[in-house]
């Protein structure tokens, strides 16, 4: 399984373990969950995979985006960062190449 394959499955299963984080607003964990499996869609996206994930639901690519405020948007967003930065990292360790 490539790189890019398990990022997507990564997604799909952030995806469904935070399916009801807006419900849910006290669960910091949920809101991160969903920030970091957008965090990834974003540098898929980026990188033109955006094949890979397309099939799902994806959130708006703004979604959050100027709301850090309260408590979860703040965990959101900083999901977001981390798994943004981690795939970037990911990508910088296998030569900057990354195939599907």
């Amino acid at each position: 399984m490539s790189v890019i394959e398990k990022l997507a499955n990564l997604v799909e299963r952030l995806y469904q373990e935070s399916e009801s984080y807006a419900e849910n607003p006290s669960d910091a964990q949920l809101w991160y969950n969903r920030g970091y499996a957008n965090g990834i869609v974003a540098f898929l996206r980026t990188e033109g995979y955006v094949d890979m994930i397309n099939h799902h639901n994806l959130d708006a690519a703004d979604l959050y985006h100027g709301e850090q405020i309260m408590e979860w948007h703040k965990a959101y967003h900083h999901g977001f960062e981390i798994g943004l930065r981690e795939s970037e990292e990911v990508k910088v360790k296998v030569g900057g190449v990354i195939k599907k």
